[in-house]
């Protein structure tokens, strides 16, 4: 290679490094500025509202609880799928996971339309459910319903990750030692994967709380906090909407805050 052929090699790679970089830069401000601008323009004001606005703890509360509520379903009813598919190589295995990752592909509100045909008060199901007493259209269970529909992939994928990364041999050992299938997935699968099964079950809460178009569509009253902040906005404005909007900002911290942690103590114990 001769000198002038290096020197344009050094041009080119360092010009593609400066636009690389720039990209980078730009991309990074284009994520961060407008949450930094949201939390400085309605963030203290928000706090402040928790102690005088009913409205918005309620809807703060309500949240929270239909968030968890959906994420323990999808734990206990995800968890068994999750490990099958981790580990059983059934035909149809490929169809039922496409299925499972349908809803993450189609627009929320369609998936709030599709709810609404299998749970609204004229189709089978819901009409059944009504004569139970339980009603979903326009209840907190509709909205545990919209969460668990958009949300519940998440957290089988990340299950079946986690699944995925404990070896096999372990399993077999205590099956030699005694232990059925349930006891070795108790006594050693369960706790092998235990960290990415609860970073899994964080990204599903996360995901419900920030839920808006399926519930809208399903349940606008009792409002959440994404609908209650799209309500003030389109009735009130801007000025109105700011605070709803950063309090629910200061909530999405949470989960990535435990995400976090659940990941420099899974670094840690590795280096160990």
């Amino acid at each position: 290679m001769t000198s002038d052929t290096r020197r344009g090699w050094r041009l080119r790679h360092g010009g593609l490094t400066v636009l690389a970089g720039l990209g980078g830069s730009l991309l990074l401000l284009f994520l961060v500025v407008p949450i930094v601008e949201l939390l400085g323009s309605g963030g203290a004001s928000g706090l402040a509202r928790l102690a005088s606005d009913a409205e918005l703890r309620s809807a703060l509360w309500l949240t929270t609880v239909t968030a968890t509520s959906a994420t323990l379903v999808g734990m206990l009813c995800g968890t068994p799928i999750a490990y099958l598919l981790s580990r059983s190589d059934f035909r149809g295995r490929a169809l039922v996971s496409a299925a499972l990752d349908l809803p993450l592909l189609i627009p929320h509100p369609v998936a709030g339309i599709a709810l609404l045909l299998v749970f609204g008060r004229e189709s089978a199901t819901g009409g059944a459910l009504l004569q139970l007493g339980l009603r979903v259209v326009g209840s907190p269970l509709g909205i545990v319903c919209a969460m668990l529909f958009v949300s519940a992939p998440l957290y089988i994928s990340g299950a079946r990750e986690a699944f995925a990364r404990v070896d096999r041999r372990y399993e077999a050992v205590a099956r030699t030692l005694g232990d059925d299938a349930w006891g070795s997935f108790r006594r050693v699968t369960l706790p092998l994967s235990r960290r990415g099964i609860i970073a899994a079950a964080v990204v599903m809460w996360a995901r419900a709380v920030s839920e808006f178009g399926a519930i809208v569509i399903l349940t606008y009253n009792p409002q959440v906090i994404s609908v209650l902040s799209y309500d003030r906005y389109t009735t009130w404005g801007l000025d109105e909407a700011l605070p709803v909007a950063a309090v629910m900002a200061v909530l999405a911290l949470i989960p990535l805050t435990v995400l976090r942690a659940l990941r420099h103590d899974q670094v840690l114990t590795v280096t160990r």
